[in-house]
């Protein structure tokens, strides 16, 4: 690793400064100097430093404590203090304000050597794991998002990594209910523009008379009721990112307007003369197929090749079934409860079902689950609660009104509410229920419970 760097050095002694600056050169260095603090800060404005040699003596109080209390909006790179004090209670103050070191004067140019080499090395070093650290959050933010183990999702994981910092324009494509929005905001919170807003905008949702205001907003008496200026949604997402989910439903006059803001990025709020600019990142969604809507004439060709840049395709979770177990664990972890906490026969049916509604409708069928259940495990009674012909599932047939199938149901309500109110502690369950512990173990495993 080169150890050649960009060093400030911050002293007022002329003679000292040239004298420094020869030997730090000299060892392949780039050397900016000042006298003092207000410089300092003038030079960083253009000068990048990699580390700091600060004197403590610096016009014009030429108080120690004065510069040491500047020190800690310098530390985001190395900083090492000059000091013609051997006071050890400034040597403290300076480490407890960030200082990397501190050499006292006069500086001996190869200890100078070493400690800037030893200074730069650390602080490399930690700039690497941070980074390091930094990318494992955010895979383990993509994993978290974007859960499933089917070649598709991986796929997917992938290509939302790899195109997440760049700025190109990307169209999501799937089912609804397949989690167009969640890539689009982990694209969002994964790029350059994360600290930016994220603005959604559902263009199927917006009545097609109101749609231009809501994106470009107004003047004050563009129309009736235009009482005030009114920034859009486009301005709104100045600097960040703009989702515009189900796109395949914007009318057609909306999208030659939308098309000059892609090409030009700049527009007139409705009734407004005063040219807006914006820079945003586009990300699209659709359900439908847009080169169908293009051949039918309810699509322009041209903002379909201006939208869709990279296009990532989702997939209906029948087609991907495997993915179901992680989306219910993720889900459950989401709710508050274990991983595990489904039990095989209920995990089967989840299994078993078809998703029409995708995700969205796994995750809302998995809460309602849980909203019922009382124990800690969910079972596939507690899904025959809502859904009764899960029952069948269970071995329970929902039209025997029979004593034995009724003692059944009722023996296994009451094991569950024991459970839950033992907060799991089976031999206390047993005890609330007048069983042995191996008596309510042989009920829970015949009843599914376990």
């Amino acid at each position: 690793m080169s150890q050649h760097a960009r060093i400030l050095l911050v002293d007022d002694e002329p003679a000292f400064c040239a004298l420094c600056s020869r030997w730090l050169t000299a060892a392949g260095h780039e050397v900016a100097t000042a006298s003092d603090l207000t410089e300092a800060r003038q030079v960083l404005a253009r000068f990048d430093a990699d580390l700091m040699l600060l004197d403590l003596a610096l016009p014009p109080a030429f108080d120690p404590m004065e510069t040491l209390s500047a020190v800690p909006e310098f530390i985001s790179r190395p900083v090492i203090i000059l000091t013609g004090h051997g006071d050890r209670s400034l040597a403290l103050e300076a480490i407890r304000q960030g200082a990397w070191d501190l050499l006292s004067k006069p500086i001996d140019p190869d200890m100078l050597a070493v400690v800037v080499r030893r200074a730069l090395s650390k602080h490399r070093l930690e700039q690497e794991v941070a980074r390091l650290r930094h990318d494992q959050q955010r895979q383990d933010s993509l994993d978290r998002r974007l859960v499933g183990v089917s070649p598709g999702m991986q796929a997917l994981r992938t290509l939302v990594q790899r195109i997440a910092p760049t700025d190109v324009r990307v169209l999501v494509t799937g089912p609804s209910g397949t989690g167009k929005e969640v890539i689009s905001r982990a694209l969002h919170d994964l790029s350059l523009r994360r600290q930016g807003p994220f603005i959604s905008v559902h263009c199927g949702a917006i009545p097609a008379d109101l749609l231009e205001s809501e994106l470009f907003g107004h003047a004050k008496g563009a129309f009736t009721g235009a009482d005030r200026d009114r920034q859009g949604l486009l301005k709104l997402a100045d600097g960040g990112t703009l989702f515009l989910d189900e796109i395949g439903e914007m009318p057609l006059p909306m999208q030659v307007k939308l098309l000059r803001v892609l090409q030009e990025g700049s527009f007139y709020p409705v009734g407004g003369r005063e040219l807006q600019q914006i820079d945003v990142r586009v990300i699209s969604a659709t359900n439908a197929s847009l080169p169908e809507k293009v051949a039918a004439g309810s699509f322009r060709e041209d903002l379909y090749y201006r939208i869709k840049g990279v296009t990532l395709e989702t997939r209906a979770l029948n087609e991907r079934p495997e993915d179901i177990p992680a989306l219910l664990k993720a889900f459950l972890l989401e709710i508050g409860m274990e991983a595990t906490a489904l039990s095989a026969s209920a995990m089967s049916w989840f299994m078993s079902r078809q998703w029409p509604g995708n995700v969205r409708e796994l995750k809302a069928t998995l809460e309602s689950v849980v909203a019922v259940c009382v124990g800690l495990q969910v079972t596939l009674d507690d899904i025959a609660l809502l859904h009764p012909s899960a029952q069948g599932d269970a071995g329970i047939d929902p039209s025997d009104t029979s004593l034995e199938s009724q003692v059944r149901a009722l023996e296994m309500r009451l094991i569950r509410q024991a459970l839950s109110e033992a907060g799991g502690n089976r031999s206390q369950a047993a005890t609330t229920l007048h069983l042995s512990r191996q008596g309510l173990l042989n009920k829970m495993e015949r009843y599914g419970l376990n």
